[in-house]
């Protein structure tokens, strides 16, 4: 079988057409694997009769549901590449998205449309927009559908997913997985967690994050199992959706486990436990580290295991993972490769030995095939010999689990989101009384990271940290927003004249 999203679901059809792939059960609609191919085929024809070809960028903007599914992989089926938007930027980051990207067409549902009327107001004409339910599909212009690309021969080196990850700079850099990158990340979640036809998966993470995209959509794919994918996380719907759906695992971030303890705790009667739950073999934690004592606490309260895992968007998510159940997991650790090789180098590039601090590198075919028009942020990246920096400071122990340290980059994870505190600062920069901007993250029980700032005012200016938070927002989004901003005379700096964030998380107290 090739590594092409298309061989993959054509494989599925032939194989188990009947076998269901997806369900919505926020509006009721399932899908099975011979329906998936239908409907990659009437996309593929809609595309065609708009006028794209193989190669193309088509882009999303919605929220999970099942045409999300079917356009996130019916767009790569037809040989174009998917762009997922994230309906969580900023106007400006957005814009700068999807004008970067060189997009052709985008799906959108009505409600983000009006979210970012701004952005959709300048899009450039050459833009087709096409108003999209995530339930019940596109409204289609009136063309004919019986059109397929003139070339549909796809190869697994073939582009398939563009996808936007905040780096070390304010602006968001373009990652490009091919096809058999793609295949490679449900691949490994397959192989990481023991996936078969008769396993579902509870999907609650949304469609524009690799994890999402990778181990809850590529997985069950790649494997033959199904997917339940509601509009959203609901505390309160978490558990029915596993007892009504007879999901058999799930994947969540750290900031979801928390408000499920939180919810636990909060109630009289503690639900959920799982004893009543056979078919439930595991839950899945990535995107940011896990608390020891929050891993435990939840195992303990609900009786499910935790594999904690770790994951990359230029690795199609899935890197290192602990052992499956029964097997004890190393708590503190996203465990060791699988499905990809995976090293700790020093300064100079040189392997380390077991136990030793350095950089962690990964080397398989998930890796990105490069950074969208960022040649030099590719060649940095990535070795002549395939080995990708992740900027992730780690040690191997004797038994080959992997700690993660801290981070070579100067990124914010909050709520398993990559934010570049540059992109902070530039938002704060455009406002007229800001002299000196700094972000910087502090620890947070629900998040893992929150968002602080501390600012300069220029001399002569007055300006409240309301409106200086009301402006980010605006700029930004809520999301990446700062929690609270303080005021200083004058922001540390070292010796070449660079802010020193460090120090301004001692400097200034924790609201």
């Amino acid at each position: 079988m090739s590594n092409t999203v298309r061989d993959i679901i054509e494989h599925q059809a032939d194989t188990r057409p009947e076998a269901s792939f997806l369900v919505s059960p926020d509006a009721g609609l399932q899908m099975n694997y011979r329906q998936l191919q239908d409907s990659a085929t009437e996309i593929e024809g809609h595309l065609a009769d708009l006028g794209l070809q193989k190669g193309d960028k088509v882009a999303f903007l919605m929220s999970n549901g099942l045409w999300t599914a079917k356009l996130f992989l019916g767009i790569m089926y037809s040989g174009c590449i998917t762009l997922p938007l994230n309906a969580v930027s900023g106007n400006d980051q957005l814009g700068y998205v999807i004008e970067h990207s060189d997009c052709r067409l985008i799906f959108v549902e009505d409600s983000l449309k009006q979210k970012y009327q701004t952005v959709f107001d300048n899009i450039p004409a050459q833009i087709t927009i096409v108003q999209t339910s995530r339930d019940h599909g596109p409204q289609w212009p009136d063309t004919e559908t019986d059109s397929r690309f003139e070339s549909t021969d796809i190869i697994e080196q073939d582009n398939a997913l563009l996808i936007y990850t905040s780096g070390t700079t304010g602006r968001p850099k373009g990652v490009i997985l091919s096809h058999r990158a793609v295949i490679a990340g449900g691949r490994n979640t397959t192989l990481a967690h023991d996936l078969e036809p008769g396993d579902r998966a509870l999907c609650v993470l949304q469609l524009y994050h690799i994890n999402g995209q990778m181990v809850t959509v590529m997985g069950p794919l790649v494997s033959g199992g199904s997917v339940v994918m509601p509009e959203k996380f609901s505390v309160k719907e978490f558990w029915g959706l596993i007892d009504e759906w007879q999901c058999s695992w799930f994947s969540v971030v750290p900031t979801i486990i928390a408000y499920l303890l939180e919810q636990a705790e909060r109630l009289a009667e503690k639900p959920c436990h799982a004893t009543g739950r056979p078919q439930l073999r595991f839950g899945r934690s990535a995107s940011a580290p896990l608390s020891p004592d929050m891993h435990r606490q939840f195992e303990q309260q609900f009786a499910v295991p935790i594999v904690e895992t770790m994951g990359l968007t230029e690795t199609a998510a899935q890197i290192l993972s602990n052992p499956m159940p029964p097997a004890v997991p190393k708590y503190g650790s996203p465990g060791y490769a699988v499905g990809n090789e995976a090293m700790i180098i020093d300064e100079l590039g040189k392997e380390r030995n077991r136990g030793e601090p350095g950089e962690l590198m990964i080397r398989g075919d998930n890796v990105m095939k490069e950074y969208y028009k960022n040649p030099q942020a590719t060649a940095e990246a990535i070795r002549e010999d395939g080995w990708l920096h992740t900027g992730d400071l780690a040690y191997q122990d004797e038994a080959g689990y992997f700690f993660i340290t801290g981070r070579l980059k100067e990124i914010i994870i909050k709520g398993g989101e990559n934010i570049a505190p540059r992109e902070i600062d530039e938002a704060l920069y455009q406002h007229a009384a800001v002299l000196e901007a700094a972000a910087f993250p502090v620890p947070d029980h629900n998040y893992g990271q929150e968002i602080l700032a501390c600012v300069a005012l220029k001399p002569g200016t007055s300006c409240s940290a309301e409106e200086l938070r009301a402006f980010c927002v605006e700029k930004l989004g809520k999301f990446k927003a700062p929690r609270s901003i303080s005021f200083m005379d004058e922001l540390p700096k070292g010796p070449s004249g660079k802010i020193q964030r460090l120090k301004l998380a001692e400097a200034v107290s924790t609201p």
